[in-house]
């Protein structure tokens, strides 16, 4: 079973995101900020990162920018944010995403998002 770290600083945009991969049969698991994430990541290992831009403490960029900088298993990140300009988008690509998408994720976007970026095939 593929496991998706989501990051969030908001309880229910975390828990729409878990609502939506478990119905895929996604494991999930969730962290509150970039330095949370960050700690889950070298402890564990995950096949994707949902990565919101905004955050306490370290933001999504900087969350992104410190994990593709460690030694460890990366996996892909798809940032979702509010953000919706392109200097948005290119600033997170800069700094290590694979996808962006704007909030909220419609569940069928985000779900072809997952398992493209997961290398499933599409049905």
């Amino acid at each position: 079973m593929k496991r998706i770290l989501v990051i969030d600083d908001a309880a229910t945009v975390r828990m729409y995101h878990r609502n939506i991969l478990e119905s895929a049969d996604y494991q999930v698991e969730e962290a509150v900020n970039g330095i949370e994430a960050l700690e889950k990541c070298l402890q564990e290992t995950f096949d994707l990162y949902l990565v919101d831009v905004n955050m306490p403490k370290l933001d999504g960029y900087g969350f992104l920018r410190e994990l593709r900088g460690r030694d460890i298993p990366q996996a892909p990140a798809i940032m979702i944010s509010t953000e919706a300009e392109a200097y948005d988008r290119q600033l997170a690509y800069a700094a290590g995403a694979n996808a962006y998408q704007i909030k909220p994720a419609k569940p069928d976007q985000l779900l072809l998002q997952v398992s493209l970026m997961l290398g499933e095939s599409i049905t």
